[in-house]
């Protein structure tokens, strides 16, 4: 992975008054809030300020914290919410990139997480890594998609990675697209419509076929960047 400037500081986007983006340098965190529970997505880098801290001026209410994957820019400041809730797929990746302290706690495909009267479906998309979820919320038609779906380029190189499960994911999505209208990514522009994942499929399977041409990437990376139509890759 290449070496990150986290300099900045956190940066709050309010959605609503019951929804909050986290911006960490590159990398998003949300909060969503309901009337028992605060529901927090991925935390960031860790090296831009205390994220409970700023989570707690935001709500009162309980967190409980869900990752959507492992890599390191999603879990860095996890030690200061207790436990870490993720797909068991994920969990070999979660020890290796972290030594946590806390209990790690299953969640399961068809999991459902009731924050007090908004509701959010875990949906297994293995790929960008082997236990990737995306969430669903079908009253407000939104998925959170981790790094899985992006306008800019998704990691796709390393061990922890697979393409052609990669793709199986984002036909599974597309046949669920009846239940949402946007995309909530962890990186770059947001939402996206729904017909990202379109755009991924394809890029990726041209990709796979050897009808893209590698690029050099912007960044050293072991991988070359490969882009069609709005969907890009590192592999």
């Amino acid at each position: 992975m290449p070496e990150m400037d986290v300099s900045q500081p956190l940066e709050t986007v309010k959605i609503d008054d019951a929804t909050y983006f986290i911006e960490d340098n590159g990398v998003r965190c949300m909060l969503f809030i309901g009337t028992e529970l605060a529901l927090l997505v991925d935390t960031g880098f860790g090296a831009a300020g205390s994220l409970k801290t700023l989570v707690e001026s935001l709500t009162d209410k309980p967190v409980i914290l869900v990752n959507t994957h492992a890599d390191f820019d999603h879990i860095g400041n996890n030690p200061e919410f207790g436990a870490a809730h993720m797909h068991p797929a994920e969990m070999q990746h979660y020890y290796l990139c972290a030594k946590p302290d806390a209990p790690v706690v299953p969640l399961w495909e068809g999991d459902v997480i009731n924050i007090g009267g908004r509701y959010f479906e875990v949906i297994l998309i293995p790929g960008h890594t082997q236990g990737s979820i995306a969430l669903l919320d079908r009253e407000n038609r939104f998925i959170l998609s981790g790094d899985s779906i992006s306008a800019g380029p998704v990691f796709m190189f390393g061990d922890s990675r697979n393409f052609r499960a990669y793709i199986s994911s984002m036909e599974k999505l597309a046949d669920m697209r009846n239940l949402f209208d946007k995309i909530y990514p962890a990186h770059g522009p947001f939402p996206l419509p729904s017909g990202q994942i379109d755009k991924m499929i394809i890029s990726a399977n041209k990709l796979l076929a050897g009808e893209l041409t590698p690029e050099e990437p912007p960044f050293p990376l072991p991988a070359k960047l490969y882009m069609h139509d709005g969907a890009s890759f590192f592999y």
